[in-house]
């Protein structure tokens, strides 16, 4: 499973010659702090787009800028390991910046998939200008369950308050 987890360098590189090769490059990106059965249908979905299933993590420094000092619950080395270890992910690649830019720029996937919360265009994607200049494509998943990291943190709270 390590080596799933690569470099900007690296996974550069991969990514041309995947391409030289015919293949077609999906990427999705985000903390995947607490795993839940969301996470895992949405990389499945993203998978079935194309060829090879790119991740992009964020940093556990990215996390604490966008979401909290607190977060994330998980170190970026536990979470990458964990992304990983799932069958439709083929590479993890960790990454600094609060928005997945410099990655994508990296990759230039064919499509980059985002969560169906995003598909009715009240949520900014940063990722856009990035992802069509070079010639991709923005999807989305289909409706989830509605789980979330946070809904999951809650409930762990109200059931262990003491």
């Amino acid at each position: 499973m390590e080596h799933k987890i690569v470099t900007f360098d690296q996974i550069e590189k991969i990514s041309s010659k995947l391409k030289s090769e015919g293949k077609k490059i999906v990427t999705t990106n985000g903390a995947f702090d607490l795993m839940h059965s969301d996470h895992i249908r949405s990389l499945r979905e993203a998978k079935s787009f194309g060829d090879v299933l790119i991740v992009g993590l964020n940093s556990d420094e990215s996390v604490r800028k966008y979401k909290s000092d607190m977060r994330p619950i998980y170190h970026q080395d536990e979470r990458a390991f964990m992304l990983a270890a799932l069958e439709p992910v083929n590479y993890v690649v960790i990454f600094s910046e609060s928005e997945p830019s410099k990655f994508l720029e990296k990759v230039k996937p064919h499509i980059h998939v985002k969560g169906n919360d995003y598909s009715d265009g009240s949520k900014t994607i940063f990722e856009r200008d990035v992802v069509e200049k070079n010639g991709g494509k923005i999807m989305f998943t289909s409706k989830n369950k509605g789980q979330s990291t946070t809904e999951i943190a809650a409930k762990v709270k109200l059931v262990y308050h003491d």
